[in-house]
C-alpha cells in the first residue's frame, strides 16, 4: 500500500508539472475541442440528470461551457460538495456530495473555495437536494425526503491523470472513490444502474498515459469513457458505448 501510494504521488507531481507548460491559448482550444465532443454523445443528450465537477481556474478543461449547455437544455445538474463526517466508520473525514444547482443564476453566484474551485456556500446545502434523493447532507444527517428516486445518468468527472485501459488518477483524496461506492450502494438498493463514468473524461492531452500506466488498487474506479482535448472519444472494450 505506501508503494502504491507512493507511485501515485510521484505521477501526480510528474503530471503537475506537465500542465504547468499547458499554455491559454492551447487550454482554450482543448477545452473546445472536448466540449464539443461531449456535446454530440447521445448520452450526453439523452441524460436529464447529470453530475459535473466544476474546474479550477487553471490546470484542467474548463467545465463552465457544460453548466451551461445542459442548464439551457433543461437537464438537472449537479455538482460537487465535500464536508467534513467524524462518526463514518468505513469511509475517509470528508465525504462528497453531489448537489442540484437551482438555475444559471445560482450557478453564477457560487463563491470560490480555497481552490478558486465555484463551490455552494454551506448555508444553502440544507435547501438543496442530492443526488441521492435527499435533502441536504446525505451522510451523517437526517435528511429530508425528496421527490423521486435520486440517481444519476452522466457523471463528469476529474482527474490528474488517466491511460488507455480507462483508469483514473485522482487529486489524491478519495473523494470521488468512495462517492461512487456509496452511489452503487444506493442504485443496487432502488435496483436501477450505475451512471455513465467519463471524466467524460475530460482531459488534456497531456495527461494521457500508456496502456495501464496509471497505479491502481481496489478502491479506483475504471471510467467509461475518455475525451481527450484533441476530441478524441476513448473507450474501453467493456464500456457501454463503444
Amino acid at each position: 500500500m505506501a508503494t502504491m501510494q507512493a507511485a501515485k504521488k510521484q505521477l501526480r507531481k510528474l503530471i503537475k508539472d506537465r500542465l504547468c507548460d499547458v499554455s491559454l491559448d492551447s487550454s482554450k482550444n482543448q477545452t473546445s475541442k472536448a466540449l464539443e465532443t461531449l456535446f454530440t454523445m447521445p448520452q450526453y443528450q439523452n441524460a436529464q440528470r447529470i453530475s459535473v465537477y466544476l474546474s479550477m481556474p487553471s490546470g484542467e478543461i474548463s467545465t463552465a461551457g457544460i453548466v451551461h449547455d445542459a442548464l439551457k437544455n433543461g437537464k438537472e445538474v449537479f455538482v460537487p460538495y465535500t464536508y467534513k463526517i467524524s462518526h463514518l466508520a468505513d469511509g475517509p473525514g470528508s465525504v462528497m456530495d453531489m448537489v442540484k444547482l437551482d438555475d444559471l443564476r445560482d450557478y453564477e453566484e457560487l463563491r470560490p473555495d480555497k481552490w478558486g474551485i465555484p463551490t455552494p456556500t454551506e448555508s444553502s446545502i440544507a435547501n438543496r437536494i442530492n443526488s441521492f434523493g435527499s435533502v441536504g447532507k446525505s451522510v451523517g444527517h437526517d435528511a429530508s425526503s425528496a421527490p423521486g428516486q435520486g440517481g444519476l445518468d452522466l457523471i463528469v468527472m476529474p482527474g490528474m491523470a488517466f491511460d488507455m485501459n480507462m483508469n483514473r488518477l485522482g487529486h489524491g483524496r478519495g473523494f470521488y472513490d468512495f462517492f461512487l461506492e456509496r452511489l452503487q450502494r444506493h442504485t443496487d438498493t432502488k435496483k436501477g444502474r450505475m451512471p455513465l463514468l467519463g471524466s467524460n473524461a475530460l482531459k488534456w492531452s497531456e495527461q494521457l498515459l500508456e496502456e495501464s500506466s496509471v497505479p491502481t488498487d481496489s478502491t479506483d474506479w475504471k471510467l467509461d469513457a475518455l475525451i481527450t482535448g484533441d476530441g478524441q472519444l476513448l473507450t474501453a472494450s467493456h464500456s457501454r458505448i463503444a
